[in-house]
């Protein structure tokens, strides 16, 4: 869980009413910044993967060249196959683009609930 704001209003010698009107007004506490595994594919690993099955070279070999496994580069093309081709991976171009959204931006309903709640803590 977490500390309480009575526990945090100490610490700063401040009033668990103006912690939870500061969280409140502020979104809380920031989140750490998404970062990708190392042992997760990398975008041009993925094209060279792309390239790769497309110039009908062998799974191993292109494990080889990028020095992973080819169980990866086998799920890698499974997931991605299409129609006797691979898709380009598009969807890793938007997947890190920007911070997600927080749920709470999105639903105002949420918002309310959440505000009822801390309210009583």
């Amino acid at each position: 869980m977490g500390i309480g704001f009575s526990d945090n209003a100490k610490i700063i010698d401040s009033k668990p009413g103006t912690i939870f009107t500061v969280l409140r007004n502020t979104g809380g506490i920031k989140p750490q910044k998404r970062k990708r595994s190392p042992s997760h594919l990398t975008l041009p690993e993925r094209e060279e993967i792309r390239a790769g099955f497309c110039a009908k070279q062998s799974i191993r070999a292109i494990a080889m060249s990028l020095r992973r496994p080819p169980a990866a580069i086998s799920r890698e093309i499974q997931r991605n196959l299409v129609a006797g081709g691979i898709t380009k991976p598009i969807i890793e171009l938007s997947a890190w683009q920007g911070p997600k959204p927080c749920l709470l931006e999105q639903n105002p309903e949420l918002i309310s609930i959440v505000l009822e709640k801390l309210e009583l803590k």
